[in-house]
């Protein structure tokens, strides 16, 4: 199969990490100690061949690039220090950034400053908008969702959404069309897989691996088992993604009960009622795994820790005052009387939550939807699905 040279690409990418491959001479240690490598050999000394030799669409178009978890275990035994794991983590950012049509992407990773600064400008926007609007501050039960109109909340959420939607379905479409054409290319070549089943495939790349991260736990675990069960990187991982979803799966669920007028928007209710519970779980699983996130970043604790960009602070202290200030606004509405700190803690919430919903597709947060993509290709093969049984 031909293929086009980037010259420049590692530089290109190089920018999206401070790591460099130049000294990889293709020994092929970092495929014999990966847990996840697969048998015919190339991962991840592929995907550093790629980007040496300037094949970005190989590089792109690579569903490998997305199955590294980064536990670090080719860095730490690489015999030229080259930090093929760093390399892999720039690379994925550097493919969100090239699937990204807006080059917002791009502007987060590769201009920190500015990218900060577009982050920081989005939540006073947001702040700005909705105050705009604020109503009066009272000492009434549901004063804080009068303060902020709950329809304008619900307006502006559902233009975030399909924002959000559009753009996603665009990367994702990028991407799922490069994978194709070359997976095609390899089958015609007779070096590739036979084809597996879709359902099949869609359980293992959803169920089996996103959502329950067999791979990240299973076969990463001998690079884990060092550490606490409740610290291991796989755990705070899935907490993390496992409470955004469920925060985010509450509030819908909590404005679809309001719109179909079986509860009002934010009105107290027993801990146990669906909604609430499920936001709490949640709530508790987000801050927990971005605590954890944060403190190993702040220790280096690990190799995926050691080094970080300001896209992985500005992802993680977003997520961070989602959680908190999402449970201060739960204290301060089972509280007698609507406190006046309430009122800006729940515009701050609102504020960062739709900032953090509308810049997903454009930060580390993208995993979440390329990684299953990625995941869905890897299991039409024959092996992979084998293997997800």
């Amino acid at each position: 199969m031909s293929a086009l040279a980037k010259p420049g690409l590692l530089s290109d990418i190089k920018q999206f990490g401070d790591v460099d491959v130049s000294a990889c001479f293709s020994c092929g240690n970092c495929t014999a100690v990966c847990p996840l490598a697969q048998s015919d050999g190339t991962f991840p000394r592929r995907m550093i061949r790629y980007a040496q030799v300037g094949m970005k669409d190989a590089l792109l178009s690579s569903k490998e690039l997305w199955t590294c978890y980064h536990c670090g275990l080719c860095s730490d035994t690489c015999p030229t220090e080259a930090d093929p794991g760093g390399f892999m983590a720039a690379a994925r950012r550097y493919a969100i950034a090239s699937y990204d049509r807006t080059r917002l992407a791009r502007t987060m990773y590769t201009r920190p400053v500015l990218g900060t600064g577009v982050a920081i400008l989005l939540a006073l926007f947001f702040a700005l908008f909705m105050y705009a609007s604020h109503g009066p501050q009272s000492a009434a039960s549901l004063a804080l969702f009068r303060f902020i109109p709950e329809g304008l909340i619900h307006r502006a959420g559902v233009v975030v959404m399909v924002i959000v939607a559009l753009a996603g379905l665009a990367g994702i479409a990028t991407m799922a069309l490069g994978i194709s054409r070359r997976e095609r290319s390899r089958r015609q070549a007779g070096d590739g897989a036979a084809r597996g089943g879709l359902w099949r495939a869609l359980w293992v790349a959803i169920g089996v691996e996103s959502l329950g991260q067999r791979r990240y736990r299973a076969d990463c675990a001998t690079v884990q088992e060092e550490r606490p069960w409740y610290r291991r990187r796989w755990l705070i991982h899935a907490a993390t993604m496992w409470g955004f979803l469920g925060l985010l799966l509450a509030t819908v669920l909590d404005y679809g009960l309001a719109l179909l007028g079986v509860k009002a928007t934010g009105s107290p209710v027993a801990i146990w009622y669906p909604t609430r519970l499920l936001g709490t779980v949640a709530g508790i699983a987000l801050i927990y795994g971005v605590t954890m996130f944060i403190v190993d970043r702040l220790r280096h604790d690990g190799q995926a820790a050691r080094r970080s960009e300001t896209s992985d602070w500005t992802l993680l202290v977003l997520l961070w005052i989602t959680g908190v200030t999402g449970f201060l606004v739960e204290i301060a509405l089972y509280l007698p009387q609507a406190p006046a700190w309430g009122y800006w803690v729940f515009l701050l919430h609102v504020s960062v939550a739709m900032e953090l919903v509308l810049l997903a597709p454009f930060m580390k947060f993208a995993h979440a939807v390329y990684r299953p993509v990625a995941l869905y290709f890897l299991a039409r093969t024959d092996q992979t699905a084998r293997g997800g049984e």
